[in-house]
């Protein structure tokens, strides 16, 4: 192994691109799957969400770390990048609300990175050539080696990753207020935001692993069914879809986004497909067709849905129609499932309405999915509980397992 000169670094795809720069936050080595997010700001919102679990990430704004991490912006309890790629990081962070520079979190959290690199030219090349393999080094120098070891490393294609991020045990999120309804949220790699804004709409969170079962979502008393975000391929997934489908089947509302709405498609009978290089960054635009509203919203998602953009599609359990769609690509970003008498039973989207760390275009969908629990509220008691009655008690807590949110980095 060729030993590095001092703080200089050196980043390889595994088509064998490369780019020399200098070490930022940890030294040593990583690898991942190298994408883009093209935010201007909200790098620790970014940093913090675990559906960037194994990911190399690429920031395409120039200058990154300008006001340092703080203890409120956190979505989960710590970086879950698998390395960090910047441009121009900053000497010194410049917020009355930071805590501490960015640098030095990535440092004590183990995260590797590279800076001072042409960040637009990689952009570009991944958006050529597609998102692929990558490794970074503080320690080797040598190019061809470095390759070897990024073509040896695990792929994201394939990859089940929910449970590497999800809580280890459930625990609630109280309602802001008087209590209105109660949701069973599966964690599969849930932002700190999502539940947040659910309390604030008078709805107890009850946070379940990505293990759940449904008898434990029955447990909850739940009004409603929620997926959240979260890592991974959605085709080597399966024990969540099929608790999912037997929700379905029992009339349980559901509301899902990101990775929640490509299990939502695949319980459906929809394949998914991994994009060229995806989405990522908090200025995409996407039609609401249900309102002909234009959104921008924020994303972070390599796999889709293939589903009909102006067919419905008879389900096992109603009607799928296509419901959002990216402005930029057609790319489906929502799907809404109907009974026969046209009443809405389920809905998804592929983005963040929690909109950490913005824009909030999409709030609008919580209330949604509580006006969707509310009318539900008589086939709740039939299914053999009234939420109003208090749930099943389970643990309170604000920073249990990996990707809780209450701790903060």
């Amino acid at each position: 192994m060729h030993r590095r000169a001092t703080n200089a670094a050196l980043l390889v795809l595994e088509d064998g691109r490369a780019f020399r720069g200098e070490a930022y936050g940890a030294e040593g080595e990583t690898f991942g799957e190298a994408v883009f997010a093209t935010g201007m700001t909200g790098y620790q919102e970014t940093l913090t969400d675990p559906s960037y679990h194994r990911q190399v990430v690429v920031m395409t704004a120039p200058h990154i770390g300008n006001t340092g991490l703080n203890d409120e912006d956190p979505e989960s309890s710590r970086i879950w990048v698998a390395g960090y790629v910047v441009r121009d990081p900053a000497r010194v962070p410049s917020s009355w609300r930071a805590r501490r520079p960015l640098d030095a979190s990535l440092r004590d959290q183990g995260v590797v990175g590279i800076s001072g690199i042409d960040t637009r030219a990689l952009t570009r090349h991944l958006r050529e050539r597609g998102a692929m393999r990558v490794g970074i080094s503080s320690t080797e120098t040598d190019p061809a080696a470095l390759l070897e070891r990024v073509r040896a490393s695990a792929e994201m294609a394939g990859a089940n990753l929910s449970a590497e991020v999800s809580t280890t045990e459930p625990y609630v999120v109280p309602a802001v207020g008087e209590r209105r309804l109660t949701v069973a949220a599966l964690d599969l790699g849930i932002k700190a935001n999502t539940p947040r804004m659910l309390a604030e709409r008078g709805v107890e969170t009850h946070v379940l692993p990505a293990s759940a079962t449904l008898d434990e979502v029955r447990a909850t008393r739940a009004d409603g069914l929620f997926f959240s975000n979260g890592p991974g391929d959605p085709a080597a997934t399966t024990r969540q879809i099929e608790l999912l489908r037997g929700a379905l089947t029992e009339g349980i509302p559901y509301f899902g986004i990101c990775f929640g709405n490509q299990l939502f498609g695949r319980a459906l009978g929809f394949d998914t497909y991994k994009l060229t290089y995806g989405h990522r960054g908090i200025n995409q635009p996407v039609l609401d067709r249900t309102t002909g509203k234009v959104e921008v919203t924020a994303h972070n998602h390599g796999f889709a849905v293939r589903a009909p953009l102006d067919a419905a599609t008879p389900t096992p359990f109603g009607e799928a129609t296509v419901s959002h769609v990216c402005l930029n690509d057609d790319v489906v970003e929502g799907i809404e499932l109907r009974d026969d008498s046209g009443r809405l039973k389920a809905f998804s989207v592929q983005y963040h309405p929690e909109a950490a760390a913005g824009p909030h275009d999409a709030a609008y969908l919580f209330d949604r999915f509580c006006d969707l629990m509310s009318g539900s509220a008589t086939s709740a008691r039939s299914r053999g509980y009234d939420s109003r009655s208090g749930p099943t008690p389970v643990t309170t807590a604000r920073s249990r397992g990996n990707g809780n949110p209450g701790e903060s980095i």
